[in-house]
């Protein structure tokens, strides 16, 4: 296999394509193949910084590592950061280059932005065996299509098969795959090599006749029903994963509240970012990680955490208006402990000068730390080393706020006074010593006889985590079928299905 690919696309957001990509990564590396993943352009505020000091989707990230390859700005060479609802800054091969409204962006910019995508895309099929594409949204969005640069704009140019992905939990899934198909052009038709149905619970004998009709009326072959899986939305793209809240209010419900288990809020601050961040915390046996947005959520935590958003003047101000910076600031009182993490850690400090992201200029911060950030216009893209509790931490920043530090005892690049720690470092919780040195802090600040475990790895967790997606791309999709795909392309002859039909 030389330069083979796929495109895995989907027929709405959250379907399911993340982690199918990453699992068809890692059950081809597992056969020995050199394989890394794709994505032309990704909208996310959840993001990762290569070694090379290039910003690109977490996603992109995770499925690298399921892949066994350093990730690399190539894997996503747009990334689209959200700063309000018609608005994003765009970053190109790892950098910022500035922010445009939607109609700007879809109205000529994207276009100027395909010959490097695909120029990337290439890049990688020289190198490896088999890139792994990954869409957005749904292929069929009509009123999009002529400025498209990652569904079937990039399959075409590439002459990518393309395989749907549809989540038959929300149902409609048949529905889904024959629309999804019809309202494609002919020549966008041709590449699509049949679906793959995700989170299906239950007796698949009994969806079979379904299929065979979906073939019926479409020509296109079902490569695969892949099973309900609890626990696999790893570093998903957009807002809170609903895979993690709804299993942190589970066990909010099951688990005995003694003593010897810690309670961790996070602040659902607007345009969060990296919420990925507690993910190493929830890993924590005994450890309940909930996202709350209301002062009376933080009363009973132990630890509340100021994660990191895009935007921090206008999470300051969402923090005073529902009362939650009244909250913390009793608790940074108390002596009860607080964690600010990038722009958390900015809004926990004196003041923030800002004439770059909200435009707001000299704004008074919750003054809990000796800190005073002002914005600049270049960003902050790196992967810091360092020691903190005792215990090697390794992360990375990406921030338009730069913080000097005035005073309080030194904690990684920022500070701590009391139990109120900030620091601008993203990923430093996935470090497990300086997690369990710091979660042994919490629980003495707290009162608690919280014990962290001595063998959580995080790291490994993840890699069991990426085992199982492989896993289930090898039991449960047709393998042979997927690898022909890969090698050979889409089949000649795919019949054009008419909108309207049948």
């Amino acid at each position: 296999m030389s330069g083979g690919g796929l495109l895995i696309a989907g027929t709405t957001s959250d379907a399911g394509k993340s982690v199918v990509t990453a699992g068809i990564c890692r059950w081809l590396v597992r056969r020995g193949v050199k394989v890394a993943p794709f994505k032309g352009q990704n909208m996310s505020l959840n993001s990762f910084v290569t070694r090379e000091g290039a910003e690109i989707g977490r996603a992109q990230a995770m499925q690298a590592q399921a892949a066994r390859v350093e990730p690399s700005a190539l894997m996503n060479p747009v990334l689209l950061k959200p700063g309000s609802d018609r608005s994003s800054q765009v970053v190109l091969m790892g950098k910022p280059v500035g922010e445009l409204s939607a109609r700007g962006y879809h109205g000529g910019r994207q276009q100027t932005l395909f010959e490097p995508v695909v120029e990337c895309l290439e890049k990688l099929r020289s190198t490896y065996d088999a890139v792994i594409c990954e869409g957005a949204g749904s292929p069929a969005e009509i009123n999009l299509r002529r400025t498209d640069i990652v569904n079937m704009g990039i399959a075409r140019a590439a002459r990518l098969p393309v395989i749907v992905v549809g989540d038959i939990d929300r149902g409609g899934v048949f529905a889904q795959f024959f629309g999804t198909t019809a309202l494609l052009a002919p020549e966008d038709q041709e590449l699509v090599a049949g679906y793959l149905v995700n989170k299906f619970r239950g007796d698949v004998t009994l969806l079979e006749p379904g299929l065979e009709m979906l073939y019926g009326l479409t020509g296109r072959r079902t490569f695969g029903v892949l099973p309900y899986a609890h626990g696999l939305g790893i570093d998903e793209e957009d807002g809170l994963r609903v895979s993690l809240r709804g299993a942190v209010r589970e066990s909010v419900t099951a688990a005995p509240l003694g003593d010897d288990v810690l309670r961790v809020a996070v602040c659902a601050v607007p345009l969060m970012s990296n919420f990925t961040d507690v993910d190493a915390l929830a890993a924590e046996p005994g450890v309940i990680v909930r996202f709350g947005d209301r002062a009376e959520e933080l009363a009973d935590a132990d630890l509340v955490v100021v994660p990191g958003t895009r935007g921090t003047v206008k999470a300051l101000a969402w923090l005073r208006e529902r009362g939650l910076a009244d909250a913390i600031a009793r608790r940074a009182a108390e002596g009860r402990p607080v964690l600010g993490i990038c722009g958390g850690f900015q809004a926990l400090g004196e003041r923030i000068e800002d004439e770059v992201e909200s435009h707001a200029g000299e704004v008074d911060a919750l003054g809990l730390l000796p800190v005073r950030v002002r914005f600049h216009r270049e960003k902050t893209l790196a992967r810091p080393t360092g020691e903190a509790l005792g215990e090697r931490v390794d992360g990375y920043e990406i921030h338009h706020g730069v913080a000097e530090v005035l005073g309080g005892e030194p904690f990684l690049d920022g500070c701590r006074v009391g139990a109120v720690w900030g620091t601008h470092w993203h990923g430093s919780l996935e470090s497990d010593g300086f997690r369990r040195a710091f979660l042994r802090e919490v629980a003495a600040a707290a009162g608690r006889r919280f014990i962290p475990a001595t063998d959580t790895r995080f790291g490994l967790l993840r890699e069991e985590q990426l085992d199982r997606l492989g896993d289930l791309i090898e039991e449960h999709a047709d393998t042979a079928a997927l690898l022909e795909l890969i090698e050979r392309g889409a089949p000649a002859g795919l019949p054009f299905i008419p909108p309207g039909a049948p």
